[in-house]
């Protein structure tokens, strides 16, 4: 045991929340035999067998699930402790962990590459995933800010809107219903449409719509990305409602149109959160004041985001995997 390395712990930490050696070697930007050679020689080292495979499925022995439960003890402590030696240091210095939702990525690498510019020695480990994986990193102290479009319920966390979070119903240019104005909603409900995965944030804004307006999707395709769902539109296989932020080369290309549609686009926000009580080191709380205070510029955007959204036409000046089962999806559905 007193041969276990600091590395090894993160990669056990890793694989013990994905249950999986290739997503951990993702989120770690290793190889899989990488991660796989580390946690035999920890388990080497411990003598005992971390993890067991039943099935396709991986679990936790008992072993296991003792080492995780220390290991993350020890590495919020080891990260707490960086922290306060790297607040002595200034704003100048240290490490910011991001979190972002997948629709973020569209603008959020920009927001962070300025930022980086005006802080050169900041080192940046930015994570990218869906809502509930962000939560989970929020839950677990394992990032120190993090970016999207709902912000946390249920959990003792800090949340500041710094953006508007335009979403639009999104088809390819030659759909019938391209050049129409003021679209009843209700009129599209006879379209299939294509959705993310239940949990996400973008899922829920389009649940949430049809449950306010009392209506119910006849089909719906369920797919795992922003990307999926836009090639998906863009070969016909249907609608979908989607972020205007994640289809600015896509509009500018003419290969996706915004239709316009009555009581469209939501406007939601963005938001910066992160747990309450955490003690922010300089470079997070710089970022998250240039957020509050450039954020909704740089993305092209007016006004102030912490007031009631503006409405805007979609007919206006537009801003910028797996596939499931068909079924139906409406208020019946909602998750409000």
């Amino acid at each position: 045991m007193m041969h276990l390395t600091f590395r090894q712990l993160q990669i056990f930490d890793a694989v013990a929340r994905h249950l999986s050696y290739s997503r951990a070697a993702d989120e770690l930007h290793l190889t899989q035999p990488a991660v796989s050679m580390q946690m035999r020689e920890l388990e080497d080292n411990v003598g005992l067998a971390m993890l067991e495979q039943i099935g396709k499925k991986n679990f936790l022995t008992h072993a296991g699930e003792e080492l995780q439960r220390r290991s993350r003890d020890i590495l919020v402590r080891l990260a707490e402790t960086r922290a306060a030696l790297e607040t002595m240091k200034g704003v100048d210095y240290g490490r910011l962990n991001i979190a972002v939702v997948s629709t973020a990525k569209y603008f959020a690498p920009k927001l962070l590459a300025l930022f980086c510019q005006r802080f050169k020695n900041v080192k940046l480990n930015l994570t990218v995933s869906n809502r509930e994986e962000v939560l989970h990193r929020l839950t677990e102290n394992q990032t120190d800010l993090a970016i999207m479009g709902q912000p946390p319920e249920g959990l003792d966390a800090e949340k500041e809107a710094f953006a508007y979070h335009p979403l639009g119903i999104i088809a390819p240019p030659d759909h019938p219903l391209a050049k129409a104005k003021q679209i009843p909603l209700h009129v599209l409900m006879k379209e299939n449409f294509l959705i993310r995965e239940p949990g996400s944030g973008t899922r829920n804004v389009f649940e949430r719509l049809l449950t306010t307006h009392r209506l119910q999707a006849e089909d719906t395709l369920q797919m795992d990305s922003n990307e999926t769902i836009k090639q998906a539109v863009m070969a016909g296989m249907g609608i979908a409602l989607l972020s205007l932020h994640t289809i600015g080369f896509e509009l500018e290309a003419k290969r996706l149109i915004v239709l316009d549609v009555e009581s469209l686009p939501v406007m939601r926000r963005w938001y910066i959160a992160h747990r309450a009580g955490k003690r922010l080191s300089p470079a997070a709380v710089a970022f998250r004041q240039f957020l509050m205070e450039e954020g909704a510029l740089l993305l092209g955007q007016g006004g102030d985001a912490t007031k009631e959204a503006p409405r805007q036409k979609a007919g206006g000046k537009r801003l910028p995997g797996k596939v499931a089962r068909k079924g139906k999806l409406g208020a019946a559905r909602g998750n409000s």
